[in-house]
């Protein structure tokens, strides 16, 4: 089966490499334009377009996908499914009607459940224990379209977004990889998503990050990995900004932003216990332990980070 990919980021990549692997003919990739990146701010391709050039496939980067040259383009491609992960933009109804299959996208939670940008996000930050990938053909309405297959996940008690994220990626790579493969013989079948447990999942900003250290111990360790690796937690100690990487619950009793530092380790007092934190990167240097960055700013035990909430 003619397939085009649409996909932006590194964990689009397992999927792309499944079908470049499988019986299926990759005759295209679309995704999002070069964007600037690192300190010089130098356009950059994304990780998809990198591994298109790669295998010498066909790249279309449309501003949007409404552009007329683009869907003229991928008219010309002639793919009978367009399988998409994380491609990063909202297609209008006329580019979904080219391919007769549809676009078929993988998306990592489980349906109806986190519809949005940041489903492995907020999946961590509030608390689930399972959550997974699922197979739906796109629809105008936000993730809401009829689903064909569903993987599940266990979210462990350390992982960061970054961490289940990886996994859901190449776990979901074979669940795409099946889907296309019962579209093409007619073995699976959309079926309507579930009107009941609906949830979303917008976008999470750098604002929503900031810890609020009046929160419970236990949603503070759930905010710190949701937002890991982006867009990173963090706080303030006099005056300046301070990422926060995973913290370490403890049963030490502090006030809500109190620390107490040792040799060894730096401790916050949140509304319930303690949290002993991991690493920590202060603006403008290097990620370090938080024993070393209390030892630099000489920072005494009694002192407290500043408060914060969204």
């Amino acid at each position: 089966m003619r397939v085009v990919f649409a996909g932006t980021p590194e964990v689009a990549l397992p999927s792309l490499d499944a079908i470049v692997a499988s019986r299926h003919e990759l005759v295209g990739v679309v995704t999002r334009p070069d964007a600037p990146t690192g300190r010089g701010r130098r356009l950059t391709p994304s990780p998809v377009a990198e591994r298109a050039a790669e295998l010498g496939v066909p790249v279309l980067t449309p501003e949007h996908p409404r552009d007329p040259d683009f869907q003229a383009a991928l008219r010309d491609l002639a793919p009978a499914c367009c399988p998409v992960v994380a491609y990063g933009a909202l297609l209008p109804q006329s580019a979904l009607d080219i391919p007769p299959l549809g676009w078929v996208n993988l998306h990592f939670s489980a349906l109806p459940a986190w519809r949005g940008a940041a489903p492995v996000q907020h999946a961590i930050w509030a608390g689930d224990e399972v959550t997974g990938a699922t197979t739906f053909r796109i629809v105008k309405e936000l993730d809401a379209g009829p689903t064909f297959g569903v993987m599940t996940e266990r979210i462990r008690p350390d992982d960061t977004a970054g961490d289940l994220l990886a996994r859901l990626a190449e776990g979901g790579a074979g669940l795409l990889l099946a889907t296309l493969d019962g579209l093409e013989d007619g073995s699976v079948e959309a079926r309507p998503q579930q009107v009941d447990g609906v949830s979303y999942a917008p976008k999470i900003e750098t604002a929503h990050a900031r810890v609020d250290w009046s929160d419970p111990a236990v949603a503070i360790d759930r905010q710190v990995r949701a937002c890991t690796p982006a867009p990173g937690a963090w706080t303030t100690y006099d005056g300046q900004r301070l990422g926060l990487g995973p913290v370490t619950l403890t049963d030490a009793d502090l006030g809500p932003g109190e620390l107490a530092v040792t040799k060894r380790e730096v401790l916050v007092g949140t509304g319930t216990s303690a949290v002993r934190l991991g690493d920590v990167r202060p603006v403008g240097k290097r990620q370090m332990p938080a024993a070393d960055w209390a030892r630099g700013v000489r920072v005494a035990s009694g002192t407290r980070m500043e408060a914060g909430s969204v």
